[in-house]
């Protein structure tokens, strides 16, 4: 069935939520592109005249291919080489969707939404759209065919999961600044000693590199072994500049709202690394090297002005 004009301005209307809907449930922008484009193909295929809330209809599509490809997806990362870590996403980038309230931004902070795969498809699917897009529980559970008691409990028993897992700690956009430039300093001092007063006793650090760039497979664990791994890897080296084509240019940015470092060279981004920041210090420390995964936040990079430049060089 051939669609007019008018719905595809409603679905192209619908596009950007439907777009951070998907993201925050996959963490990945290739499949949540694909996802939305496969939701639209299905609105293609409807009669649309006879769907009286279009939003509700587009979002109930999306959710359910997401949960499909949340399932399947458990299978891949299995055989997937190394950890798998989400794909960040840049400081304005309209893919992290609503972050009017405290709720929305800590939904796509990177923290959650690596704890996110630890839920169960159902759970990560109640969880956002309850939590980042104030969906009420009698529309989630009319999404996911479950009953609205049902949905609170799910609700209820992922909030919980997340809520152990983190201690949520707000930081705008200039204290974020200025953890990434004390972290550099601490980080390309040669010293482990700096970096041990910034990190908790029991910080992690774990990267992704998809087989592509190596990265280490099992975390490095306690404040020590970060320490000495981070003093390492700040390190000027030529293997490295080999290994990614060039100078290394590090700057200080935030991605999913909280403090990043990225490493740029020639204007392609190489390496974004998360902080996870709690009330006693950084408490992990994620970076994201697989160049699959770095796509978007390049094509962004590469549009936006950088005034402040770089603050070191490796």
């Amino acid at each position: 069935m051939a669609l007019i004009a008018s719905d595809v301005d409603r679905f192209e209307t619908a596009r950007p939520r439907l777009e951070a809907i998907a993201y925050r449930l996959l963490g990945s922008v290739s499949e949540a592109e694909d996802a939305v484009q496969e939701t639209f193909l299905r609105w293609h295929a409807a009669d649309t005249g006879r769907i009286d809330v279009p939003e509700a209809w587009l979002t109930k599509v999306l959710t359910n291919l997401c949960l499909n490809q949340l399932t399947s997806a458990r299978a891949r990362r299995e055989t997937y080489v190394g950890r798998w870590l989400p794909e960040p996403l840049l400081a304005g980038d309209p893919m992290l969707g609503p972050a009017d309230t405290a709720e929305q931004r800590d939904s796509v902070s990177y923290a959650v939404l690596v704890l996110l795969e630890r839920l169960s498809p159902a759970e990560r699917a109640v969880y956002v759209l309850r939590e980042a897009f104030a969906y009420p529980h009698r529309e989630i559970a009319a999404i996911l065919d479950i009953t609205e008691a049902a949905c609170q409990q799910t609700y209820h028993r992922a909030k919980k999961h997340i809520a152990d897992g983190r201690a949520r700690t707000e930081i705008d956009e200039a204290a974020a600044r200025r953890i990434v430039e004390e972290f550099l300093a601490a980080a390309t001092s040669g010293r482990t000693e700096p970096l041990i007063q910034l990190l908790t006793q029991d910080a992690v650090s774990v990267g992704d590199g998809g087989g592509k760039i190596p990265a280490r497979t099992k975390a490095f664990e306690g404040a020590l072994a970060v320490a000495t791994f981070l003093r390492g890897l700040f390190k000027p080296a030529k293997s490295k500049r080999a290994l990614v084509g060039g100078v290394p240019e590090i700057y200080a940015t935030t991605a999913n709202g909280g403090p990043a470092v990225v490493a740029v060279v020639d204007g392609r981004i190489v390496g974004i690394t998360c902080l996870e920041v709690t009330a006693d210090g950084i408490a992990a420390v994620r970076s994201q090297v697989n160049p699959d995964k770095l796509v978007r936040a390049t094509e962004r990079w590469a549009a936006a002005e950088h005034p402040e430049g770089p603050l070191y060089t490796l």
